[in-house]
């Protein structure tokens, strides 16, 4: 075994969720923040569009409830609906408290309106509000000194506390850590902490168009799910509709905000065609609607993808609201102001994950997780756009509260010595080799057989080979040196099985799971997939 590192919380990961709870329980503990790559590398910094909350007169809590539960499609607590909506101005104030510095107009805040949304509440930082919002926390906690920071360390597994005689999950289990590889080092360490904090990320590279960072490989998900805890609805992956097309940038984001201000999604022969998919919404229905659409327009074109314009628009405004997007297309040669943006749909957001409850923990004591890696039940089977964000900032909040009003019932834990991490020395660079070869198999069969549109045959063949591939992959991992590839291989296997046995069971379309043998919702299915180890796919 390597270094043992103790503190009274850890958290894995340091994005919007993992920062905000680290600067609130930072007030009275003592914290090891992890991070598996760097700071630049979190679904945040790449957070174009912004984050909701009700700040005009205009606008209630109760639009926001209702937008939410109608873009969730029967699947959204509404309880857990309101708790967040509600908390919305006071999560803004907060992070301005910390820094932010979201962009304002001559009256206060400014507002973006996005798709779904019946009003303006989205509150950004031009078109780089996750970028400034990182700026912001990252820079609060690299000077805290109750934050201790461990830049490239992932973690591999959780460890648990059991009562004597069981090594399964039961009410008396609790959480003590986690196994930690260093993936400068490849050594693996153990960190101990009685509240443990998963603040992972999404799973958007078991597909392999998709907006998320390298890093988002489902970790955090995948040590709960062998751990036997619950995870739920991993059917609904939102696909973004407008992921830059072009062969030197394959994961930029077209913010949302460019339909929002006006922009108009045209086929190859330069039609709008959003009137056909929805006449009154258009640009401006939910996600689900826009990608599904222009995958069929994709698919009846036999052209690689479709554009958004907004030459129509004012330059000076398009320049002024989208300077990221302005400049990084112009770099590509292609100036907004003058040429259609070609899009196409990819992988953004994952609407499952690890179960948890209103304070944000799981049934595990003391491990408790914020972010895309949860299922709050805000979402439902559908985000409604810049509701992550907030909950993820909501959430840190709530965790924060209840552990810091019962800090001392944490602190109270047993003397548990660490198992040695088992190494394997063994080498064969020929076999090894095979790590990005089946990386690219996962992630494609993913994209063309559990991609926006779904069939039983399709998620029949990925079941099959997905079953195959995870032998392959755990002989892999068990016999050969462990490294980063080799992990994050082995979770996203994990994510896509869960992806696929979950679309599987659901035989109906709704929200973002579409499939074509079963196109219109059932009453009977309007309820949660959950998913554990010791069980198969039950609704809920």
């Amino acid at each position: 075994m390597g270094t043992i590192r103790k503190s009274e919380v850890l958290i894995i990961g340091g994005g919007i969720s993992g920062l905000t709870f680290a600067l609130r329980m930072a007030r009275e503990t003592k914290i090891n923040l992890l991070m598996k790559d760097d700071f630049i590398y979190s679904s945040t910094q790449q957070a174009q569009g912004g984050i909701n909350a009700v700040l005009s007169k205009e606008d209630s809590f109760q639009s926001h409830i209702d937008d939410t539960l109608k873009c969730g499609y029967g699947l959204c607590d509404e309880a857990i609906v309101r708790t967040v909506v509600e908390a919305g101005p006071d999560t803004i104030n907060e992070l301005i408290s910390y820094g932010v510095e979201f962009t304002k107009n001559p009256v206060g805040l400014e507002l973006h309106r996005e798709g779904g949304h019946a009003h303006n509440r989205v509150v950004h930082a031009k078109d780089a509000t996750g970028a400034e919002i990182m700026r912001a926390l990252t820079e609060s906690a690299k000077n805290h000194p109750n934050i201790t920071i461990f830049p490239y360390h992932m973690a591999i597994d959780l460890i648990f506390h059991y009562p004597a005689g069981c090594h399964t999950l039961n009410e008396k289990t609790r959480v003590m850590g986690a196994y930690v590889l260093n993936t400068k080092t490849n050594k693996v360490n153990a960190f101990l902490a009685p509240i443990v904090y998963l603040a992972t990320g999404g799973v958007g590279k078991v597909y392999p168009f998709t907006s998320n960072p390298h890093t988002a490989t489902g970790d955090g998900i995948v040590m709960a799910y062998r751990a036997g805890l619950e995870i739920v609805n991993m059917e609904f992956t939102q696909f973004h509709p407008t992921l830059l097309f072009h062969p030197d940038e394959r994961s930029f984001l077209i913010s949302e905000a460019v339909r929002g201000e006006g922009g108009i999604l045209r086929n190859s022969d330069g039609q709008a065609f959003m009137e056909k998919y929805d006449s009154v919404r258009k640009e401006l229905a939910p996600r689900d609607v826009v990608a599904r659409a222009i995958d069929s327009e994709i698919k009846k074109t036999g052209h690689p993808c479709v554009y958004l314009d907004v030459t129509h628009l004012p330059a000076a405004h398009v320049k002024d609201h989208f300077p990221t997007i302005y400049e990084k297309l112009l770099g590509l040669g292609i100036d907004i102001t003058i040429d259609p943006i070609p899009v196409t749909p990819g992988a953004h957001y994952s609407c499952g994950g690890l179960r948890v409850d209103a304070n944000g923990q799981t049934a595990c004591k003391g491990l408790f997780a914020g972010g895309e890696c949860t299922h709050t039940g805000l979402h439902g089977a559908n985000r409604l756009a810049s509701n992550s964000l907030l909950e993820a900032a909501v959430y840190a909040k709530l965790s924060s509260n209840f552990i810091l009003d019962h800090l001392e019932d944490f602190r109270v834990i047993p003397e548990i010595e660490v198992a040695p991490w088992v190494y394997h020395d063994y080498s064969d660079a020929y076999e090894e080799c095979l790590v990005n070869p089946l990386w690219y198999e996962v992630r494609h069969f993913m994209w063309n057989y559990v991609g926006i549109i779904r069939t039983d045959k399709r998620l029949d063949r990925a079941n099959r080979r997905i079953r195959f591939l995870r032998q392959e992959i755990e002989d892999s991992y068990w016999n050969f040196k462990i490294s980063k590839d080799l992990v994050e291989l082995r979770n996203i296997s994990v994510i896509a099985e869960l992806i696929i046995r979950s679309a599987m069971f659901r035989k109906e379309s709704r929200g973002l799971h579409f499939n074509v043998d079963h196109p219109e919702p059932s009453p009977g299915f309007e309820c949660e997939t959950v998913i554990s180890r010791s069980r198969k796919p039950l609704f809920r």
